[in-house]
């Protein structure tokens, strides 16, 4: 009994397998376009309309305040000569 169920099952399982074949479709090619020769040029087109202003922005902030400069030195002392520098005299209006 057991031979005969082995033989049965492996006879079972090539049958099976005979079945299953799968099935091949040949799928035609895409047609591929070519391009003709261009064609004559068309008109051209309309002025585009002019665009919005745009919104002026807002104001910056305020910087901050600058630092303080460095001291300078005092002076040397004159040799009590002085100088007087007087300023140009205004040209007199031509007529």
């Amino acid at each position: 009994m057991n031979k005969t169920l082995l033989i049965s099952a492996v006879l079972a399982t090539l049958a099976l397998a005979a079945c299953d074949q799968p099935t091949v479709v040949n799928v035609p090619a895409t047609p591929v376009a070519v391009p003709g020769p261009a064609g004559p040029q068309g008109e051209t087109g309309s002025q585009g309309a002019t665009g919005y202003q745009g919104e002026t922005g807002s104001q910056g902030a305020t910087g901050y305040q600058g630092n303080e400069g460095v001291q300078g030195e005092t002076g040397k002392t004159g040799d009590g000569t002085t100088v007087i520098v007087v300023p140009p005299e205004a040209a007199a209006p031509t007529n």
